[in-house]
This record gives structure tokens, C-alpha cells and sequence, in this order.
């Protein structure tokens, strides 16, 4: 049993009930079973376990975990300390120091911004090792979807970071006027000259926030 210590338990409950939930479940523990996958079981989840449905300011939302080793912990761009961050991470890094001239950490773990209000979410939330989008068809999107259906019903306002063409598709699923959305190319070095410099969405998400009374996001990343 899945327990996230917060509303989530809750609001999910029902969720895991559901029967292409428990196809996914089964499917998930066969891909542990059989092949190295990423994040760790006991990670998958964390970006849910950090960030509480009331908590909710942000929403990025990335397309899978990392699929090397000791990358992935559950938050989508981030990465353990003591591991390289990797390039679509130091893209982000790149933007904050031009949006907000805050200088990059000598890490990549992003728990800081999820204990605040970020939900780091990706759509897909398990990889095989070495092999990119390797779950995609497994049935995560579904969940994901309905997180972020649950997140548009909501009447407090937060911000929908959306990077990519996989996380632009999620915008529909915002319908709600009480939230914004933020869209751009992917950070990743094959797309980030293509819109995602100069995006400057971490200063945008944090007028907006402050706009609606919410306090604003402290992107600097403590050592």
C-alpha cells in the first residue's frame, strides 16, 4: 500500500483502485523484477510525498526520470547530491543566473523547491536503465493526468511549467482560469536555444504568485 503522508493518500485512493492502475502495478513490479529500473521502488512517488495538494505553487512537469545510474529520486530534473547534474539540469541552473542572477548550486538536487510548493512531476514516473521513454506506454500517463486534473480543480491558483513538446500536451488538461501556464522549449541542450533561454519563467511564476497573494518561490538551492 502506497502512503504518502499528506492529502494525497486520500484524494489518490480511489485512483489506485482503478483497474488499469493495477495492470500498471503489476507491470511495474515485473520491470523491477526482471530489469535494473529506475528511480528506486521506494522513490517513485516522491514528488508527491514531498509537495501535499494544498502545498501546490508550481507545477514542472517532466517527461521521465533519468535512466542512469543513481540519477533518478523520484522529482523530475533533479538529481541526488554527489551526482553530476545533468545538462537539461545545468540548462535550468543557466536561466535562473539570467532571469534572477542567482548562481548555480555545486549540486542538482531540487528538494528545496519541492519542500517550498514545486511539484517536480514527471508525466512517466519509472525508466529502464539506459533506455529512454522505455515506460511510456505502460500506463503512467494516465496517473499523471488525472494528478493534474486533480490540481485543476483546485481553487488557490498555481503555476503549470510546461517544457516540451510531451508536457505542452498536458496544457489541455488546464482548464481552470485560476491558473497560469507557462510553456517553452525543453532545457535539454538539443532544444534550449530553440525558446527555453530566455524564457525567464522563474521570475514570471514568482510575480504571478505574488499577484494572487501566495508567497513567491526562493529559487536559490542552499549547498
Amino acid at each position: 500500500m502506497i502512503e504518502f503522508g499528506n492529502e494525497w493518500d486520500a484524494m489518490l485512493k480511489e485512483e489506485f483502485e482503478k483497474e488499469y492502475y493495477q495492470k500498471l502495478r503489476k507491470d511495474v513490479a515485473e520491470e523491477y523484477k526482471n530489469h535494473t529500473v529506475y528511480p528506486d521502488m521506494y522513490d517513485i512517488f516522491n514528488a508527491l510525498k514531498y509537495t501535499s495538494y494544498s502545498n501546490v505553487k508550481v507545477v514542472i512537469l517532466g517527461q521521465d526520470p533519468y535512466h542512469g545510474k543513481g540519477q533518478a529520486h523520484g522529482l523530475s530534473f533533479s538529481v541526488k547530491k554527489g551526482i553530476k547534474a545533468p545538462p537539461s539540469l545545468k540548462n535550468i541552473f543557466k536561466e535562473i543566473k539570467a532571469d534572477l542572477d542567482i548562481d548555480p548550486p555545486s549540486h542538482g538536487e531540487l528538494t528545496q523547491w519541492a519542500k517550498q510548493g514545486v511539484l517536480l512531476l514527471n508525466a512517466v514516473l519509472t525508466v529502464r536503465a539506459s533506455e529512454p521513454n522505455s515506460h511510456k506506454n505502460i500506463g503512467w500517463h494516465i496517473f499523471t493526468d488525472n494528478v493534474v486534473k486533480l490540481l485543476n480543480e483546485r481553487q488557490e491558483p498555481m503555476v503549470f511549467i510546461l517544457w516540451g513538446a510531451n508536457a505542452k500536451q498536458k496544457a489541455e488538461l488546464v482548464t481552470s482560469p485560476h491558473h497560469k501556464i507557462l510553456t517553452a522549449a525543453h532545457p535539454s541542450p538539443y532544444s534550449a536555444n530553440n525558446g527555453f533561454f530566455g524564457c525567464r519563467h522563474f521570475s514570471t511564476t514568482n510575480q504571478f504568485l505574488e499577484s494572487v497573494g501566495v508567497d513567491p518561490i526562493n529559487w536559490k538551492i542552499d549547498e
